[in-house]
């Protein structure tokens, strides 16, 4: 394998590629990166075996060939070099060559037929969707999956499609995140898609408008954007029935804010207990108060001025919980819908529609 490539594209590359490798893998070549020439292009594969990346870039190839590099050292070298070409060559003995202008390294490899084969998906059932709408779904409803290994089916994101209806949906049993839009085409899909899988898939697609698809299958989901496509396995089993959890009713309903909503959420934080980091909110009329319990460390409470509807009310939540949503959300103002002290609040956008956040109550 020999050929010549620039150094910017091929740290591109890496830096995509190395979003699938997991350190300390029970295989070495896990660690490392398939690299492979071939006709006028340069492909990129890694793989922790749940997921798999692969990226290709314009090179000029002189000779074909493929060789599995360790990821860590090769994209650590590569993104020190300055702009400009880039020649790799493999010699006797699994080495890869690297040359660039005054510098000449070489790198030990593995074998290729080492390096475990990523499945291909019969790409039947797909949809289309922008990547600019896709990260921003991805983005509000990842950080309420679970991290529990006892319950797996909750350490995914549900993927629903019902005719021209993409919902993505996320709960940990402590809170939950509903994401939903509008598709040009219909199409009829239901799977679970690891958070991981997608929380990486967000960070590689950018913000464009250009369109990912997404091609379903029994065992496993492929996006394609570009020259990128990600592979990753589906989480079996059932997804609970989420609809039943989501208040239909709610006593009181305010718009408040949501910059400063977050801020004082931040202030009390401070003063929160460590074990279940609960702030009490309370309603009355135009104004909601936070406020934490005395403890060693001091008490916090702050006022916010809001639109009410529905009169007083009060409720025990979860401070980080509130944070992690707030984060979230562009919008200037939100909507917190509470029907007592004992039930779900729902947080939504006021004006945005298509997402709504459900965080439980703390029992106080």
């Amino acid at each position: 394998m020999k050929l010549t490539c620039e150094q910017k594209d091929l740290s591109f590359a890496l830096s995509i590629v190395n979003r699938a490798i997991s350190p300390g893998g029970t295989l070495p070549v896990l660690n490392n990166i398939l690299i492979k020439a071939e006709g006028k292009k340069l492909f990129f594969a890694a793989t922790n075996l749940e997921i798999a990346i692969n990226y290709s870039i314009e090179a000029d190839i002189k000779n074909e060939g493929a060789i599995t590099i360790p990821a860590k050292v090769f994209t650590n070298y590569i993104s020190l070099l300055k702009d400009g070409k880039v020649t790799l060559e493999v010699t006797e003995g699994l080495t890869l060559v690297v040359k660039s202008e005054h510098e000449n390294i070489k790198i030990k490899g593995i074998n290729t037929d080492e390096f475990p084969l990523i499945p291909q998906i019969e790409k039947k059932d797909s949809f289309k969707i922008s990547a600019k709408i896709l990260k921003e779904m991805a983005n509000q409803v990842t950080f309420s999956a679970s991290n529990n290994l006892s319950r797996p089916v909750l350490m995914g994101v549900l993927f629903e499609v019902d005719g021209k209806e993409f919902k993505m949906v996320t709960t940990d049993s402590y809170r939950l995140s509903e994401k939903s839009t509008k598709l040009e085409s219909s199409a009829e899909v239901s799977c679970i898609v690891p958070a991981r899988t997608v929380s990486e898939l967000a960070k590689v697609i950018g913000d464009s408008k250009d369109e990912v698809i997404i091609y379903t299958s029994k065992n496993q989901v492929l996006f394609e954007y570009g020259a990128l496509s990600l592979t990753s396995r589906l989480i079996e089993g059932n997804f609970p029935d989420y609809k039943k959890i989501i208040p239909q009713t709610n006593r009181t309903s305010v718009k408040v804010n949501k910059d400063d909503f977050m801020l004082g959420v931040k202030k009390t934080n401070l003063f929160v207990r460590e074990h279940n980091s609960g702030v009490k909110v309370e309603i009355d009329n135009r104004k909601m108060s936070l406020e934490t319990e005395e403890n060693q460390v001091g008490e916090g409470r702050v006022e916010l001025l809001i639109d009410s509807d529905g009169g007083q009310n009060e409720i025990a939540l979860n401070s980080q919980f509130l944070l992690d949503v707030l984060g979230q959300l562009k919008d200037k103002e939100i909507v917190f819908e509470v029907d007592g002290k004992l039930s779900p609040v729902t947080i939504k956008p006021a004006k945005g529609e298509g997402y709504l956040h459900i965080i439980m109550p703390l029992r106080v």
